[in-house]
């Protein structure tokens, strides 16, 4: 019997995680984010479509604590005198946020949805708390999460998990079934255990973990980090936070600990496959019965619900010194509803403030909400691109040198230095402004120019220039510069900065004077300086240089003439690496004697 209800158990779950690897890496792939991936997955295995799962809510609740190690890990990141000092943006522009999108929503739902007071009041609020799992998820996942707009983001989000406790008070009191006589009392237990958190944080945590870390144990370390990320998850839930603030404030007590690095790497892997769980569950909650019942109200409370909060972001985020173009990549981020207002609905619906129709209908525009999320900042992305500005930087126009450089990196400036110093007339164009400005500051006069163009390569001089210098960083472009140079200015001598192997076999069959790969020269002067920190005699290491350098080269015409292998396929699959001298064991073994 138990194998039975084993094998019960599994076959979903293998269903489950079937439909998520095949999801998400197809969502990635094109390009709408492994988000949307967890949710279709989830949509298509819970009640609505296959039936796999029957309870999406109880998986719902156990998925939550992906959440709570996610906010555990943010919190490792922020010590205490960084959150103190995150103070102002927590309180300033969350509170601003928060409650003038509540009030907005409110009269909105009043106005255009026949809602009561308190039923709008709740339809607001629940719409307000954005979706820290999502919102985070997709932060770390653009890389966005250290940078200061991604801290105010995280500011915000903080101050959202802290309004769930009042929220929560002001739904019990606005309940026909109970005016809230416990709200005050559960107000004072919530405080209670935050203090009580806070103090356990501060003085019983750092010796719990050095008294586990004794045993020497990595399991052990590992069963203690969850026990503290689970129970301080726990404490807050029972008095009435949210599980996230619990962990979150663990994290941040945590994160002056000497056992702070080793823990977060426990963690982990817990926090991404239950991340990747959450997710798939609110998917399973999508009812489509519902969405089909009531796709007109659903569509039109979305529409609104989305427009009225993105007005209200906008609004704060403009009064509190944001630009055009950072007020609305943030109201892009947080137009949705989050997780903790399936806690509220719940809640309102319990006490009888809402029915459990209109819970079901607000439920299903939350989901709706955070399923779009990443499709409105795929939008964003491609709507709000920063335009170049050329205030101060010089166009390329009418330039006269012996050399024209295009591009200048790290790898121009180092180049440009050689032929500046002998007091060689140099033309540099650069398609980024901010390094034009950069490089101004230190002397340099660098003209604005795209060398992919034609028409630029005119102005710059590339016509009368004895050699033109391509240092670009981008294989593509690199390469289509170099076939312009070659058909319109055949008297120069194109040198070119190559990527890697494949990309110096492209060039040389152009027909480039000389190439070399961008780490080529570095990485030998690197094997050599290894041999010099050994003893090595200087003459052993010009003749070791200088024979990888014989060899590379001789590999390069092999391959070059398609005698390792046809170009063609060299040039469309990749070189694949080979050593250039016989891999040889590196130990010394001293002679046995007898």
């Amino acid at each position: 019997m138990a194998v039975e209800a084993m094998g019960t158990m599994i076959g979903p779950i293998v269903t489950l995680m079937g439909a998520a690897v095949i999801a998400v890496p197809l969502f990635r792939r094109l390009g709408l984010g492994s988000v949307l991936g967890y949710f279709a997955a989830g949509m298509l295995v819970g009640p609505s479509v296959l039936g796999v799962f029957s309870d999406p809510a109880a998986i719902l609740h156990f998925s939550e604590l992906g959440v709570v190690m996610f906010l555990f890990i943010i919190g490792l990141e922020l010590r205490p005198p960084k959150l103190w000092a995150m103070r102002g943006q927590i309180f300033g522009l969350g509170l601003a946020q928060v409650f003038g999108c509540i009030a907005l929503l409110t009269f909105a739902s009043m106005m255009l949805f026949d809602l009561t007071p308190a039923q709008a009041f709740v339809a607001g609020s629940g719409f307000v708390m954005s979706s820290t799992a999502v919102i985070m998820s997709m932060l770390q996942e653009r890389g966005e999460l250290a940078s200061a707009e991604g801290q105010k983001n995280v500011s915000i989000l903080l101050f959202e998990d802290l309004m769930i406790v009042p929220l929560l008070a002001i739904v019990a009191f606005l309940s026909p079934l109970d005016h809230g006589g416990g709200g005050i009392q559960a107000a004072l237990v919530s405080i209670g255990a935050l203090v009580l958190l806070v103090l356990a944080g501060r003085y019983l945590l750092d010796p719990f973990f050095a008294l586990i870390a004794r045993a020497r144990t990595r399991e052990v370390l590992s069963a203690g980090a969850l026990l503290v990320v689970l129970g301080s998850a726990l404490l807050m839930e029972g008095a009435g936070l949210s599980m996230a603030m619990g962990s979150f404030i663990a994290g941040v007590m945590l994160s002056g600990s000497s056992y702070r690095h080793q823990i977060e790497s426990d963690i982990e892997p817990f926090r991404g496959l239950l991340m990747g769980l959450f997710f798939l569950a609110v998917g399973m909650s999508l009812d489509l019965h519902v969405v089909l019942a009531e796709w007109r109200l659903l569509l039109a409370m979305l529409a609104v619900f989305v427009a009225v909060k993105a007005l209200g972001i906008y609004a704060v985020a403009r009064a509190f010194g944001a630009g055009n173009l950072t007020a609305l990549r943030r109201t892009s981020i947080f137009a949705q509803g989050g997780e903790f207002a399936f806690v509220l609905y719940s809640a309102a619906a319990g006490g009888g403030v809402i029915s459990g129709r209109e819970n079901a209908i607000l439920s299903t525009v939350i989901i709706l909400s955070m399923a779009l999320t990443p499709l409105i900042l795929i939008f964003a992305d491609r709507l709000l691109t920063v335009e170049k500005s050329l205030e101060g930087v010089d166009p390329a126009m009418g330039l006269k040198g012996q050399v024209l450089m295009i591009g200048f990196g790290r790898f121009g400036q180092i180049a440009s230095q050689v032929l500046l110093l002998r007091g060689i007339e140099v033309s540099i164009i650069e398609s980024s402004p901010d390094r034009i400005r950069e490089a101004e500051r230190f002397g340099f006069k660098i003209y604005y120019g795209d060398g992919t163009r034609l028409d630029i390569l005119h102005h710059s001089g590339a016509a009368d220039a004895e050699v033109i210098m391509i240092c670009t960083d981008d294989r593509r472009a690199t390469s289509h510069i170099a076939e312009l140079i070659l058909a319109e200015f055949p008297m120069a001598k194109v040198l070119v900065r190559s990527y890697d192997r494949s990309h110096t076999l492209e060039l040389r069959r152009m027909g480039v004077d000389y190439d070399i790969r961008e780490t080529v020269e570095s990485a030998y002067l690197m094997g050599g300086e290894g041999l010099r920190a050994l003893g090595a005699a200087e003459e052993d290491i010009r003749e070791g240089m200088d024979e990888i350098r014989t060899r590379d080269e001789e590999r390069l015409a092999l391959q070059e003439q398609g005698i390792n292998q046809p170009l063609k396929d060299a040039l469309d699959k990749g070189v694949t690496p080979e050593p250039l001298s016989r891999v040889r064991r590196m130990i010394d073994h001293k002679e046995k004697t007898d």
